[in-house]
């Protein structure tokens, strides 16, 4: 079972890794930014609450997070494992987490944690480009789609995100020093996180991956 968890900035290319994960292991990729994302467009209650803070490049509230993700982890396709992005944020939602593996009955989780220079941070989410219909990710020009504006998989339309602007990256890059970072201390104590550089090229840092959570 891979139960997985992965940590780095806005940037450090977790959502890249994650969509590899979950083709070589076969189990879902669970973006807390992606859901929030999904209820954002669809209006929901939820959506409206969390847009207000991502808008701002801040963390949206514990309370929020914690209720979609363990009702996410709960769902039958996680049964094998997942690779879960953008959750834990904070050193309490890791202890609840925590908490919620244990009366669960599940095995062990393994964390990454992916680091990136803030130069390198602003330059690639600068280029980044999502796919509206299936969500790859491509940046310019370091990993482009072949033909300018389109998704390779699916030919769906790429666009840029609202918040991937120089002011707003660095803005999440400090918020995520400030709240997210101490993660990596919490988790050193636990004895159960690897630190990979996210500079090394998106094949060698996922090699890394893969011989941490095979080993």
């Amino acid at each position: 079972m891979l139960n997985l968890i992965l940590l780095g900035p806005p940037g450090a290319g977790k959502g890249t890794q994650a969509a590899k994960l979950k083709e070589k292991f076969n189990v879902p990729h669970i973006s807390t930014g992606d859901i929030f994302r999904e209820n954002i467009k669809a209006g929901t209650e939820l959506g409206i609450k969390a847009k207000a803070y991502m808008d701002k490049g801040e963390l949206v509230p514990d309370d929020l997070v914690i209720e979609i993700v363990e009702a996410r982890l709960l769902e039958d396709d996680c049964k094998n494992g997942f690779v879960l992005d953008g959750f834990p944020r904070t050193v309490y939602q890791a202890e609840v987490l925590s908490s919620f593996f244990q009366e669960s009955g599940w095995g062990d989780y393994k964390v990454i944690d992916l680091y990136v220079d803030k130069e390198e941070l602003v330059k690639r989410l600068a280029g980044r480009h999502l796919c509206k219909s299936c969500g790859a990710i491509y940046n310019v020009p370091g990993l482009p789609p072949k033909k300018d504006g389109i998704c390779d998989t699916c030919n769906g339309e790429l666009y840029k995100r609202p918040d991937d602007n120089a002011e707003t990256v660095l803005n999440r890059t400090e918020v995520y020093n400030r709240e997210t970072k101490p993660l990596t201390d919490h988790y050193d104590k636990m004895g159960n996180i690897i630190h990979i550089d996210g500079m090394i090229g998106l094949d060698n840092v996922f090699a890394k991956i893969v011989k941490a959570v095979e080993g």
